[in-house]
């Protein structure tokens, strides 16, 4: 039973339920209702203590709708789920809610009865009404020297749970998983929900290891194809499921991936609306928190129109939330140097994409050829695309590009780099903040060297156009990040204005500034053009001071020029 102090909030069709500090759930000596007979194992029917553990936490959101997603899919051919995300973004609470719900060894009504699912009309159908079997890959794989040895210890454990639950059936074999699965199912009619969270772990230890993987995919295809027992397969891991040309043994899943995630798309990390109302509660800073950990976009296509999803890191709103303060947090379960091993690597303009990622820009990228996997990198793109899953990067499917989402990730692409021979793209991040004091000094000949500075330090970019100059801009201008919300090709009614800087809330004692860029022109016509179509004027409702900057790169000089003023409005 949720306590009375539990807050139930909704916006739109999303529910969330959060529980403050002094809320909880009240668990009753008789932990495990039995029903029928049927016993919790280690695997089989284990109970749902660990989704009890998520309720009674400070800071619960309600997630359960997904319950209905994998309803739909019961016994029918879509009954196979894969649902690839990044580390720390609700994949296991997800599984552990499912065990839960399905596991017909307890009653488990108290835990969903002030849920969103307990509106959806198929909750009661499905409510306790299967034998649940819950694995945990890395589990076993850290258990064990091989992949034989894993797969061999989770073939015994699982047979283990089936005797000892169903003691009073005949089996045809006793060593053969399958087929003593197939005869629990024949004797209890009842069939299988299969959870199996971090599926593919084999893949993150065993990088190398080819014939291992495909034998572990044959493996998962001889258990899960094609079985009368099984009413849902559902996988959960890091990776999408890998494909060997031909040798697709795990076709029959639907994936739901960062790069496709389809209806899927708000069931792990937290939406906008939910880190909105977790500040209110909290009495956080909602727009510095967006800065911080926002910048997943996910994108649900429907019959309807297509579904704009802004998705947090749930681990980081919720250290944030709870530690009342906004630092990195999910980069603390795992070190800079994950990121450093793939970003150092010799692919051709691999180096030059990271540096535009890092100043702001979004790079195209193709990710039709990744094999899903740590190891095959034919091209740049297949890194990047390994950098969509791991969370370092986010997929735009509209217009087929990546970015850094936010600010946390961004800090680690810079702690990466700065172990690295990156030829001085460190030295103009940190120089980055007094070029910024340079610009609210309106020094225009202290910014024109900052930035001549970072174009000398920055080898690895290409700079020969107006767009590798923005990106040099950006870049040198990296500590604006701190005060401003930096906006490329701003809509101004007469055109676009190439750069403006839009203070945050906490930072209103600093100006606006309305940035023009010219190739081999002037500084003074970049002025000009910013007057003529009115750019400033995309900043009227702005109350403090807007600085107006036009900076130009002469090729004759190889030198940058800036002038700067303030607009008079």
């Amino acid at each position: 039973m949720v306590s009375d102090a539990a807050i139930f909030t909704s916006v739109g069709n999303e529910h969330s339920l959060y529980f403050p500090l002094e809320s909880s759930i009240i668990i009753t000596d008789k932990i495990a209702f039995l029903m029928g007979g049927i016993c919790m194992g280690s695997y089989l029917n284990p109970g749902n203590l660990s989704f009890r553990g998520s309720l009674r936490s400070k800071i619960y959101v309600d997630k359960s709708e997904l319950i209905a997603k994998t309803n739909e899919a019961l016994c029918t051919e879509q009954k196979y789920i894969c649902v690839s995300r990044p580390r720390r973004f609700g994949k296991s609470m997800a599984a552990n809610m499912l065990a839960a719900y399905y596991d017909r060894s307890e009653d488990t009504t108290e835990l969903f009865q002030n849920l969103a699912i307990s509106k959806d009309r198929s909750y009661r159908e499905n409510l306790n009404q299967y034998d649940v079997i819950k694995i945990n890959m890395q589990e076993f794989l850290s258990m064990s020297e091989t992949m034989e040895e894993m797969l061999e210890m989770l073939k015994n454990y699982l047979i283990l749970d089936f005797k000892e639950t169903f003691h009073e059936i005949q089996f045809r074999d006793e060593k053969n998983l399958i087929q003593v699965m197939k005869d629990v199912f024949r004797y209890t009619k009842c069939p299988f929900v299969i959870l199996i969270d971090e599926w593919d772990c084999l893949f993150r230890e065993y990088k190398q290891n080819k014939e291992a993987q495909k034998k572990y995919l044959d493996f998962l295809r001889a258990w899960l194809k094609d079985k009368d027992y099984v009413a849902l397969a559902y996988m959960t891991g890091i990776l999408p499921i890998k494909k060997y040309g031909s040798h697709s043994a795990l076709n029959m899943f639907t994936e739901y991936s960062m790069t496709d995630p389809g209806d899927l798309a708000g069931y792990f990390g937290f939406t906008e609306q939910e880190v909105s109302r977790l500040c209110d509660t909290y009495d956080m800073n909602f727009e510095e928190a967006k800065t911080w950990y926002d910048g997943y976009h996910l994108i649900a296509h429907r019959q309807n129109g297509d579904e704009h999803y802004s998705i947090y890191s749930p681990k980081s709103v919720v250290e944030a939330m709870l530690r009342h303060k906004l630092g990195t947090y999910w980069n603390q379960t795992e070190t800079y140097e994950a990121l450093k091993i793939y970003i150092q690597m010799d692919m051709d303009g691999l180096q030059d994409s990271v540096v535009r990622m890092l100043a702001g820009e979004a790079v195209q990228i193709n990710i039709g050829t990744f094999s899903n996997d740590m190891t095959t990198f034919a091209t740049k793109d297949d890194v990047l695309t390994l950098l969509i899953h791991l969370g370092y990067l986010t997929y735009n499917s509209v217009d087929g590009t990546v970015a850094i989402p936010n600010k946390e990730v961004s800090q680690e692409y810079v702690n990466a780099i700065s172990t690295m021979n990156w030829h001085g793209v460190i030295d103009s991040v940190e120089s980055s903040r007094k070029l910024l004091e340079s610009l609210w000094a309106m020094d225009a000949d202290a910014v024109a060297a900052g930035v001549d500075k970072a174009h000398d330090e920055i080898s690895i970019l290409q700079y020969n156009d107006e767009n590798s100059l923005s990106c040099t801009i950006n870049l040198a201008f990296y500590f604006a990040r701190e005060y401003y919300t930096i906006i490329r090709e701003l809509p101004t009614g007469k055109g676009f204005a190439d750069i403006c800087l839009i203070p945050r809330k906490l930072h209103l004692d600093k100006p606006a500034v309305v940035i023009e860029l010219k190739w081999d022109k002037s500084a003074s016509g970049a002025l000009d053009q910013i007057r003529e179509k009115q750019y400033g004027n995309a900043l009227k409702d702005y109350h403090g001071s807007i600085l107006l900057v036009g900076i130009n790169y002469n090729k004759t000089t190889k030198k940058h020029e800036c002038m700067i003023e303030t607009m008079q409005k």
